[in-house]
């Protein structure tokens, strides 16, 4: 009988840092911040299991500002763009890493993380799920990674977007795209307490 290899996922935070100043980012921030709750309550079972959880956001090419400086300036913003930050902000033991393309992977130390910290399995949550999600998600999927990227944590412009985006996951990467406020069923080897 084959052995079982134990699963550790962590927990992806994509783009939440964000600004909103770009073509659709009014209707993205709306979206955004319907989700919060969902994404809370998903980070906190990570928390409370001692999982990672990973913060990865686009630098906005702030080529010399830290995470911290980008949180700062979301605050400033106002709109969705504070109430992301300061509800969804990073904690002291959470990890972050600024990347500057679509892809949480491309020219990013996210690799080298993910393989420190032991982890072969991600749950991604964010946004955009038709950009950045899923941008990340296909790498993931072809550094083997089994993936989970729960409905209500991610959102687009769109409802329609968001949906075509979770479809493709879904056909291409075999990803698990059911709701994280379900708890159970839709990765098992995530914490469900």
């Amino acid at each position: 009988m084959p052995e079982r290899t134990t699963i550790r996922p962590a927990l992806l935070l994509i783009d939440l840092m964000n600004h909103f100043d770009f073509p659709g980012g009014d209707a993205l921030g709306r979206q955004a911040t319907a989700r919060v709750d969902a994404i809370i309550s998903l980070r906190q079972r990570f928390d409370a299991n001692d999982l990672p959880v990973v913060y990865v956001n686009d630098n906005w090419t702030q080529w010399r500002g830290e995470f911290r400086d980008l949180v700062e300036r979301c605050h400033d913003n106002g709109g969705a763009s504070a109430v992301l930050a300061s509800r969804l902000a990073p904690e002291a033991r959470h990890y972050h890493v600024l990347k500057p393309r679509h892809s949480g992977f491309m020219a990013s130390a996210l690799p080298a993380l993910l393989a420190q910290l032991k982890v072969n399995a991600l749950v991604l949550a964010g946004l955009a799920s038709d950009a950045c999600v899923l941008a990340t998600a296909l790498d993931a999927h072809m550094r083997q990674f089994r993936l989970w990227v729960p409905s209500d944590c991610s959102a687009a412009q769109t409802p329609a977007r968001h949906d075509a985006a979770l479809r493709l996951l879904r056909q291409t990467t075999g990803a698990s795209t059911c709701q994280a406020m379900r708890r159970q069923g839709c990765f098992p080897e995530t914490p469900s307490s």
